[in-house]
């Protein structure tokens, strides 16, 4: 048996409308700026710490100093030794320069750096100066 319900009992229940809004129309950027300001951040310090450690390799004119081949061509020892002490000294430098919280800091470790290069280059030289592959020049002084 079906019931006959009073006229406009059986109608649909009316769709949820959206509220009226009264101000200006809400801006669409708002909720992505919210999301995109810090992915922003976070990306702009990522890129500084990238940039911070490739600035932290030696760079081409500070490598310059170092002898790309043995004196005499002769692989010996003191050509190893010569080779871990740059590789030392540049590891060095990395680390200092990460570590390094104002320009003071760069300098005195790029400072460093060339102080090591000169010593190991030094020492090397004195090496092979000593086993005859160098021969030493003499030194002239004009003058009274």
């Amino acid at each position: 048996m079906t019931r006959v319900f009073r006229e406009g009992h059986n109608r649909p229940r009316p769709r949820r409308r959206e509220p009226l809004h009264l101000g200006p129309p809400p801006n669409p950027w708002k909720k992505r700026a919210t999301i995109g300001i810090p992915l922003l951040f976070v990306a702009l310090a990522a890129m500084l710490l990238v940039t911070r450690d490739a600035a932290a390799h030696p760079a081409p004119r500070a490598n310059s100093a170092i002898l790309n081949g043995p004196i005499a061509g002769v692989r010996n020892n003191y050509w190893y030794d010569y080779r871990s002490d740059i590789e030392e000294a540049q590891s060095e430098l990395r680390k200092d320069l990460h570590r390094a919280k104002s320009y003071q800091d760069e300098r005195e470790a790029w400072a460093e750096y060339r102080r090591e290069l000169r010593d190991a280059r030094s020492d090397y030289r004195k090496e092979m100066i000593e086993k005859g592959y160098i021969r030493r020049g003499g030194i002239v002084t004009v003058g009274d």
